[in-house]
C-alpha cells in the first residue's frame, strides 16, 4: 500500500525538484540540444578555419588565406592565398570547395559534423575532403570509397 501524502512527504518531493530540475535543464542529451549546422564549416568568420581550398589543389599544402583575397560563396566567406587563388576559385568554386561543406569528412559519413583540422586533408578523385585530426584522418582513410559513400548518403541532413 502507498505510503499517505504527508505534508513532510509533499515538502521532501518539492525540495527534490526545485534541485533536480535546474541541474537536469544543464544536461540535455546533445541531440535534444542541436540546432541546425550552417551548410559552410566557418569558424571566425572565414570557412574551412580561413585557409585556402585552391591551395589545397595547386601547392598540395594547406595555406592560410588572406583577408585582402576573399569571396562569398555559399553563405560563407571563404578566403586565399593570393588573387589568381581567388580567381579560380570564383570562377568554379564546386571544383575547389571541400566536400561536405568543410566538415569533417569522418564524421559526416558517421553522421554527424565535427570541426576540420586544416593539416588533416585528403584529394580524392579531384574532391577535397577534410578530417577533425590527423589520427582521424587516418581512420577515414581506412574505407575511402566506404565512407565516401556513407557521406554522400548522409550529406546535408546531417546538418540537421
Amino acid at each position: 500500500m502507498p505510503a499517505p501524502l504527508t505534508r513532510r512527504y509533499f515538502l521532501g518531493a518539492l525540495a527534490t525538484t526545485a534541485v533536480v530540475a535546474p541541474l537536469s535543464a544543464r544536461f540535455v542529451h546533445p541531440a535534444a540540444a542541436a540546432t541546425s549546422a550552417p551548410p559552410v564549416f566557418s569558424r571566425r568568420g572565414a570557412a574551412i578555419n580561413g585557409y585556402d581550398p585552391v591551395a589545397y589543389f595547386i601547392q598540395q599544402a594547406p595555406v592560410k588565406g588572406d583577408t585582402d583575397h576573399s569571396s562569398t560563396w555559399n553563405g560563407a566567406t571563404w578566403r586565399f592565398a593570393s588573387a589568381d587563388n581567388k580567381a579560380a576559385f570564383d570562377a568554379n568554386p564546386d571544383a575547389y570547395a571541400p566536400q561536405y561543406g568543410g566538415y569533417c569528412a569522418y564524421a559526416v559519413a558517421n553522421g554527424y559534423t565535427a570541426k576540420t583540422d586544416p593539416d588533416a586533408w585528403s584529394i580524392v578523385d579531384g574532391k577535397l575532403y577534410l578530417n577533425y585530426s590527423r589520427r582521424v584522418r587516418t581512420r577515414w582513410l581506412e574505407d575511402v570509397p566506404g565512407n565516401i559513400a556513407k557521406g554522400d548518403a548522409n550529406w546535408p541532413s546531417v546538418l540537421g
